[in-house]
């Protein structure tokens, strides 16, 4: 999170503790560093030397710094960064661990969660953290008017969480209804700085509060770094926070690195020049193409690289299904017609031909998929559900059932002898969903669909899909950050933020209103067999209606260069630098070692 900079952030003191050098900041930070009333987390890691700048490329720029109102990943990444949360799913393990909290108990009903708060936990800009931000915090996050993608989770039978507080450092969490995993759905939602957000809040401005161009004195956060600079088009950089609350095996403050860079690159193929060349020391969701040349150059070039397997990333194919056109969407309602048909959603997924994506986008390292559950999340995979290859036979029959025929010159027409032809809206800086597109369009074209692709930067991409629906089609990705079903309210409740097909509707339809009825219900179960019953079910109606065609998901592939240590890639989000405070560079002699 933070990002505030204390007066004396900027000047460092070089101490020595028994034969060690320590860097830390010069003036109350350092002080405050060995304070016994800090309720620090100590971690296990390797001890590190501090110092010490990391480069990370980034294929878009943050849309915002706003932890209440991010969707998309670049702003998510670095967000990560500079945030902390109370209740924290450790990526490597996948289990809930102490974080902003340093323990809570559950009530033997499951419904009451008695929080306890760390001591001495201050804001990037040294601000104390107390039992008020928390409580804040979650207010903010309830408030419909925020539109904050993180309300559906914190939603149990239409009943929202309660906050109340104890005493200074311990509050109670009062769920609605039973809630499987409720300890996860802490996770990732930032405890937001009253004294900096409460001002904006009532005056209802927080929704634009903290864009890219907000001071870095006006952002404080509870993450290992903050923000330092921002140079549009082309870099963000965050600096280490002196007042963060982990500490190493050897007592000593994390984190070690001085700054993390985010540079803005256009695409995959010049993140990965950027790599080579040395210009960045992490790199992370490389295709097969690139991880392959990657690999040739492992052992000049001083690389450490990783297959990480099936990630949890989905691409997908969706046609736009909204109630609320913009004011130009004569045409779109009238191809709505087409969309809305079942079979002719069915018989675009099965002329799609996944398995060679997988071959010629990912060069074998990826896995064909029809829901959104991937082979990468074994705990909740539906092993039902049988794989289905490309058949252009039963695509043509599923569109004769649907009242389609063909013109003597193979174009497919509808009823009223209309050609069906649409566009595709895809991200001009993700190569692998342009080839997807391209893909589709060539697949299309053996049942006479005639398709064009629309590349847009990421930025309209996202304002198309989710404020103005001007596409017809779009070819997207998401990746969940946890493994757990409850991380997958949002795109699947029909009143979710992210039910990208068709956003806000006045009335789900039948099969929509069962996976609301579904997704529910799992959220109360608490015995994990019913629980899986339940999504089994829910991944079965997807494969049945396909408000999203699911297309691949991508191997996690990966890469650093070979001195940064600690360096642990997951399959969860964030993938590299998940463990950012423990990060350093082996034997950089520019940095100081414990």
């Amino acid at each position: 999170m933070g990002l505030k900079k204390a007066v004396s952030g900027s000047t460092r003191l070089t101490i020595v503790l028994l034969g060690a050098a320590l860097v830390l900041p010069l003036g109350s930070a350092a002080e405050d560093a060995r304070r016994p009333h800090e309720d620090l987390l100590k971690t296990s890691n390797e001890a590190g030397w501090y110092g010490g700048h990391l480069v990370v490329s980034l294929r878009s720029e943050p849309k915002t710094l706003n932890p209440v109102t991010s969707l998309d990943v670049s702003s998510r990444e670095v967000i990560a960064q500079m945030t902390g949360d109370l209740i924290h799913i450790d990526r490597g393990s996948q289990q809930t661990v102490p974080a902003l909290a340093k323990s809570w108990k559950v009530s033997s009903d499951g419904l009451h969660y008695r929080v306890e708060l760390r001591n001495g936990i201050r804001f990037s800009d040294g601000t104390p953290l107390d039992v008020e931000d928390v409580l804040f915090s979650f207010k903010v996050y309830l408030d419909d008017k925020m539109h904050s993608p993180q309300r559906d989770l914190l939603m149990m039978d239409g009943k929202p969480i309660r906050a109340r507080k104890v005493n200074s450092s311990t509050l109670i969490f009062d769920l609605g209804a039973p809630y499987a995993s409720a300890e996860r759905l802490f996770d990732s939602l930032a405890i937001l700085p009253r004294h900096l957000l409460e001002k904006d809040y009532e005056e209802g401005k927080l929704v634009q509060s903290w864009t890219l161009a907000t001071a870095p004195d006006r952002i404080a956060g509870l993450g290992p770094f903050r923000l330092k600079q921002y140079l549009p088009g082309q870099r963000l950089i965050l600096e280490r926070n002196p007042y963060y609350w982990k500490i190493d095996r050897n007592g000593q403050r994390l984190p070690y690195l001085s700054e993390i860079t985010f540079l803005f690159v256009p695409n995959e193929d010049a993140e990965v020049m950027h790599f080579e060349a040395g210009d960045t020391d992490v790199i992370s969701r490389v295709g097969g193409d690139n991880y392959d040349v990657l690999d040739k150059s492992r052992n000049r070039q001083a690389l450490q690289l990783h297959d990480l397997g099936p990630s949890l990333e989905y691409n997908f194919l969706f046609f736009n299904l909204n109630e609320k056109l913009p004011a130009q969407g004569a045409d779109l309602a009238r191809k709505q017609v087409w969309f809305r048909k079942v079979e002719f959603r069915q018989a675009v997924s099965a002329a799609i031909d996944r398995e060679g994506m997988s071959r010629v986008i990912y060069q074998g390292r990826g896995t064909p998929i029809l829901t959104h559950v991937t082979p990468g999340n074994q705990l909740w995979l539906d092993r039902n559900i049988q794989y289905q290859p490309r058949s252009v036979s039963r695509a043509r029959d599923l569109l004769k059932a649907a009242g389609f025929r063909w013109r003597p010159d193979g174009t497919l027409q509808d009823q009223s002898s209309s050609p069906v032809e649409f566009t595709i809206l895809t991200s001009a800086s993700n190569a692998q969903r342009t080839q997807m597109a391209t893909m589709i369009q060539q697949d299309l074209k053996d049942i006479g669909v005639h398709v064009q692709i629309v590349s847009l930067d990421f930025r309209s991409v996202l304002d198309r899909v989710f404020q103005t629906h001007d596409y017809e089609v779009a070819v997207m990705g998401l990746s969940s950050g946890d493994t757990d079903p409850n991380a997958q309210m949002n795109v699947w409740l029909s009143s979710g933020d992210d039910h990208l097909w068709n956003l806000s509707p006045a009335q789900p339809l039948p099969w929509e209103a069962e996976i609301d009825r579904l997704m529910r219900k799992q959220v109360a179960t608490l015995k994990f067999t019913d629980r899986k019953r339940l999504y089994d079910r829910v991944q079965e109606i997807e494969a049945q209606e396909l408000p999203i065609i699911c297309l691949v998901s991508p191997n996690m592939l990966v890469g650093a260069k070979a001195r940064v240590a600690n360096f642990k890639p997951v399959v969860l989000e964030p993938h590299t630098l998940w463990n950012s405070e423990e990060l350093f560079f082996a034997n950089d002699k520019r940095a100081t070692r414990q």
